[in-house]
């Protein structure tokens, strides 16, 4: 079984591409925190199992992660844009 791990950062804002974040503009939030990108993962069609202790290897802070199980038939990219679009969907 494969699992990604997703971070708050990869859709963040404030983060430039260097920086850590995974998706354009257009489809980055305002602090995206892990509840919202659970139940994005969970709308995509997957599992999701929230760690709120870990951090980004580029952050201080940590801001906690999602574990994204049963990712055999896609890529993390394509993951985390469904992810992206799906936070978006839930913020409206």
């Amino acid at each position: 079984m494969v699992e990604n791990v997703v971070y708050p950062a990869y859709f963040d804002a404030d983060r430039t591409r260097s920086a850590g974040r995974r998706v354009p503009l257009d489809l980055a939030v305002e602090d995206p925190d892990v509840d919202e990108m659970a139940k994005a993962v969970q709308q995509v069609g997957y599992d999701a199992v929230i760690e709120r202790e870990k951090t980004y290897s580029r952050e201080f802070e940590p801001r906690g992660a999602v574990v994204v199980r049963g990712t055999d038939d896609t890529s993390k990219n394509d993951l985390v844009q469904a992810v992206a679009a799906y936070i978006g969907i839930l913020r409206e």
